[in-house]
């Protein structure tokens, strides 16, 4: 069984949903050397989530942003208001969404469907840099 476990630093992106699935890959290219085995990737943050959805048509992206602004808006009389108008409607997004992923691993690839992608929500205006913890474990390939 091989584990490695890396943190990696995402740039600064725009308040919205962007796939970061190649971007992860490049950061742990030992994937392809995983027969059977699992990735973990976990975010750092509170105020920015991860999830598997729509790889291809960015208007599902454009959408879901749309969508989670509705659902937690910052019009909304929240009383954490500190950090400004987005920082608690983004808290609330990511505990809808989640900080964390796990992909199966076959083969030496990720086993996503056709159409999915590991999607950063950026949650806020003016984020910083995102961190994020790369488990991965498996069997190695023969």
């Amino acid at each position: 069984m091989m584990w490695k476990q890396r943190q990696v630093q995402l740039p600064a992106m725009a308040r919205g949903f962007h796939l970061i699935t190649r971007h992860l890959l490049d950061e742990m290219p030992e994937i392809s050397g995983i027969e059977t085995g699992l990735l973990h990737v976990f975010i750092q943050h509170t105020s920015a989530s991860l999830t598997l959805n729509e790889n291809a048509d960015p208007d599902v992206r454009t959408d879901l942003e749309s969508s989670f602004s509705a659902i937690a808006p910052e019009s909304f009389p929240y009383t954490h208001t500190c950090e400004g108008p987005d920082d608690m409607p983004a808290h609330v997004k990511a505990s809808l969404l989640g900080a964390s992923l796990s992909i199966p691993i076959g083969g030496g690839r990720l086993l996503l469907g056709t159409w999915q992608g590991i999607t950063l929500c950026e949650h806020r205006d003016h984020a910083g840099p995102r961190r994020l913890v790369l488990t991965l474990s498996g069997e190695t390939r023969v």
